[in-house]
This record gives C-alpha cells, structure tokens and sequence, in this order.
C-alpha cells in the first residue's frame, strides 16, 4: 500500500521544535560500569550520538559498598564509606564526558528499615532506619564528590530523590507520606551542603502519576520547599503478554501519551509558586520491561522518531532507558538479541533506534524548523541548505509504503545534492539477520561482524535540479527512518575529468 503525502514549504514559517535528545542517557545500576563490554558500548554510544548526562540507579546499593561498618574493641558499632568504585565510576563517566543525573538510592541493607528488594541484584526499598543516618550517608558522598571533581563542577549534577516511589516495588507500599519524609529530609540536608545543588522528584511512573505529582508540590509548598525541577517517567505500552523469556507488548496511541505528560506540565502550573519548574523524564521508552522484543525492532525506531519530535515541548529533558543492553534487572540475558532497553545490544551492536537518537543529535544546532508533521521534520539552515528526518510510524503492521514529495524554496537555480541515510527493516535490521542465523546465543567472531554490518544505515545520493523551488520525494518503506540533506552542488571538477564519460553514460 503506497500512501503519498505532498508539503509545500514556503520557508517563511517558523515551528516551535525544542531538540534536547543529548541532555540524559539512562543506564542499569551504577555497579555495572565496572565491566569491561559495559564500558565498550558506552565509549561507542559517546562518539556516535555524545550524551551530556547519565542516570542510573543502585548508586547506594551494597555493590558499590559505599556504607560499610566496623565494630570497636568495646562492641559499638560505627559507619564508615568506602568510594573505591564510586571513584571508578565516576572518573569513566567523566572520561566519557558525562556528568551523572545522580539518582539517590537504593537503600544500603545496613540503613534499611527492612528487608523488601526489587530485581535480580537486590536493590532495597524500604525507608531508613534512622533519617539522620540516610543524610549522613547523601551528604558524605557529595562531599568527596566534591573534593574529588570540584566544587563548582558537581553542583551542576542533578540531583533525584529515590525512583518510582509510587509503585510498591520501588519504595516499600507506595507510601507517599513516608516518601514525602525522605524528599524533605534529603533536600534539606544537600541544601544545607550547598544551596547551588538542584534537587528534585518525585520521579513517578504512570500509577495515579497525576494525583502524586500534585500531592507533592501540595507537600512542598506547605513544608517551604521549593524543588528545582520535577522528575516523572514516560513508556507507551500496554501490559507485556509474557512467554519464556520475554514480554511481547502493543504500543499506545502517542496522542495519549503526549496528553498525559502535558497534564503534569498543568498542574505544575497551576501552582503560582512553581508556574514554570523545569520537568525532566529521567526515563522514556516504548515498553518498561527490559525483555521486550520490540525494542530491538525497527518499528520501535521510527514510534521513537515521533517521541523526539515533540517530548521537547513540554519538558527540559527526555533521558532513554538505556544506552545499552548490560543490563541485569531480571537476570544476565541469554542472547544478544533479548528486548533489552538499550540503544545498543550487547557485542556493540547498534540497534535501529540507535540511528533515530543519532539522526537527532544531527540536528542540533543546524538552523530553525521550518516544518514539524506526524512525519516529517525538516530545518532551514543560514546558508539556505535543508536537512531533516522523516519516519513511517504505525502502532501495528499496516504493510504501508510512505512517499513525502517537498517543495522548497531554492537558494539558488541549478544542482542540488539530496544525501539520504536511511534504517529500515531492509537496509538497517540487525534482528533480522540474527534470526536468519538461526538465532544464536553465542555469537562467533564472523557472526558478530557480518551483524555489525548489517546495523550501519544505507547511505544513497542524487543530483535534483532547481530553478525557484527544489522539489524531491523520500520514499519510507515501513517503519522506516529517513535522516536527508539538501544543499546546493558547487562543481569543482578537474581539468578534463568527465563522470558521465567516465561512468559509461555518454
């Protein structure tokens, strides 16, 4: 089915299009920066696409044996912190040119008030035993923070209180009042060490977000407390169908989504007092389990387009989950091809989402948007050259073949040079030849190569010629992501050098 849409571009219009794509990546818990493939994919991700910050959880969870606890000759009992693998981590990210989105939690087994853990690695979520003894903790690591990477630079990490308190996996019962405890206790406390720090929450996750997001800022303006942003999170799929090993999800109506995170940016305001916090979703992606096959797919690349085109209008930062597929939540996965959250599956292998955030990040600072459709964006730069993405997204398979034809005015009559790169499920589909393969959980050294080829986008050209206007088409396959440039040819050829002749064309 081949459906043609046609836009005429005057290059008089201006679109509000707010591209932060590179603010935040997300990644598994802190502890995993420790291993060497996580570090591979990491160092890749960085030179590709170059993410400003990066957020995780399991900062104080016992694998980073920050609290420890010793025992003198007379029985007391004391704390002290050890930041051997803080250090570590933190001096990679900082390798990395990334500065942590520091996410406060979980709980370290020897403050915990009980004994309720999430995941495969155990993280705690319960409260503290003792508030004094959790602000000790916060304040002591953000302290050797600073010593250790300065003062002025680590009061521009954010900081997050806790993650997902309303979901009774993430914060024991979902107690909001006891949640509320340990924001205010928190925020005062990395006040007090520094008033420069931004601290916020409650970094809620679809369950009655709305009646939690204004129960705290209720909270916040009876208790004096001011956060310097608000933190939620955005997945748009159903409940995962679960067979073996995995989660098979449908996607969402976007529209809903898109209405469900304006509500937030509305109650905020509604407030006098916070009318204009900054949001930041410290987590987004399609599905919220970390074994979905559909985050491997190329449908999942071009739902995601559409998400990047708008997520900027109502909120400062939008943070994948994640950037690669280290990742243990439910387990070591089998195969490299497991629905992982990342951008990258494991053997450094880019999926076609990858792509998508990389298309974005190509964007940035190229000019000013002169369309944004359900479809198509596309930015007029100074120089009079064009460039863009257009996308085929559909929830589900509708076998449609998508055809853009776009008029634009032309800088200048003559030559012009379309550059497309393009990911679809022919050109750039890493799962497919994985499953051709026969699947296999272990790849062999020719195997991991051949699928590494097979990730890189297709890169295609043509000549168009222009008068007043510049007219070309990109045709999307389904599910198909298009990054384009338009600019005009200026020919430099060599003294008596003929590419038609050449070429065989004439």
């Amino acid at each position: 089915m081949l459906e043609q849409k046609s836009f005429l571009i005057t290059g008089k219009e201006e679109v509000a299009f707010h591209n932060r794509v590179d603010f935040c990546v997300g990644t598994g818990r802190m502890g995993l920066a420790l291993q060497q493939e996580y570090q591979k994919q990491l160092q890749f991700v960085q030179k590709e696409i170059g993410f400003q910050h990066i957020r995780g959880h399991g900062l104080f969870s016992d694998d980073m044996a920050i609290c420890q606890e010793y025992e003198t000759g007379s029985g007391e009992k004391h704390t002290e912190y050890n930041f051997t693998y803080l250090d570590l981590v933190m001096d990679s990210y900082r390798e990395a040119k990334l500065r942590p989105f520091l996410e406060l939690g979980f709980m370290p087994s020897r403050l915990a008030s009980g004994s309720q853990t999430i995941f495969y690695w155990k993280g705690n979520t319960t409260p503290p035993a003792s508030y004094e003894a959790w602000c000790a903790l916060v304040t002591a690591t953000l302290s050797h923070l600073m010593e250790r990477y300065g003062r002025d630079e680590v009061v521009q990490w954010p900081i997050e209180v806790w993650n997902e308190p309303n979901l009774p996996g993430f914060w024991e019962n979902a107690d909001m009042e006891e949640y509320f405890r340990l924001f205010r206790h928190t925020f005062f406390a990395v006040k007090a060490l520094d008033s420069a720090f931004r601290v916020g929450g409650p970094a809620v996750c679809g369950v009655r977000d709305e009646f939690w997001i204004r129960s705290f800022l209720e909270f916040c303006a009876a208790e004096g407390i001011v956060p310097d942003f608000i933190t939620r999170h955005h997945y748009t799929t159903d409940l995962p169908e679960h067979e073996g090993h995995y989660g098979y999800v449908n996607l969402s109506d976007p529209e809903e989504g898109f209405a469900n995170l304006q509500t937030t940016r509305d109650i905020i305001d509604s407030f006098d007092r916070f009318r204009g916090l900054p949001i930041h979703l410290t987590e987004f992606n399609t599905s919220y389990i970390p074994n979905a096959p559909l985050h491997d797919t190329n449908q999942n690349a071009a739902y995601l387009a559409l998400q990047l085109s708008r997520l900027g209008d109502m909120n400062e930062s939008y943070s994948y989950w994640t950037f690669g597929d280290v990742f243990e939540e439910q387990g070591v996965p089998y195969t490299p091809f497991h629905g992982g959250f990342g951008l990258v599956a494991n053997g450094v292998i880019p999926k076609p989402t990858f792509w998508t955030f990389r298309f974005f990040k190509e964007l940035q600072g190229r000019g000013r948007c002169i369309h944004r459709s359900g479809e198509l964006l596309v930015l007029e730069e100074k120089t009079g050259c064009y460039c863009g993405i257009a996308w085929n997204s559909a929830r589900t398979r509708t076998g449609r073949t998508l055809l853009l034809s776009l008029t634009l005015p032309a800088a200048e009559s003559g030559p012009y040079l379309l550059l497309t790169e393009t990911v679809d499920e022919d050109t750039c589909n890493p799962l497919r030849l994985w499953h051709d393969m026969g699947e296999p959980a272990s790849l062999s050294p020719r195997q991991l190569k051949l699928l590494r080829e097979a990730s890189r986008p297709f890169l295609s050209s043509r000549r168009i010629e222009a008068g007043e206007k510049v007219q070309c088409a990109l045709e999307l396959k389904e599910f198909a992501v298009v990054y384009f440039e338009l600019y005009p040819v200026c020919q430099n050829s060599d003294r008596g050098y003929d590419y038609e002749r050449a070429v065989g064309l004439r």
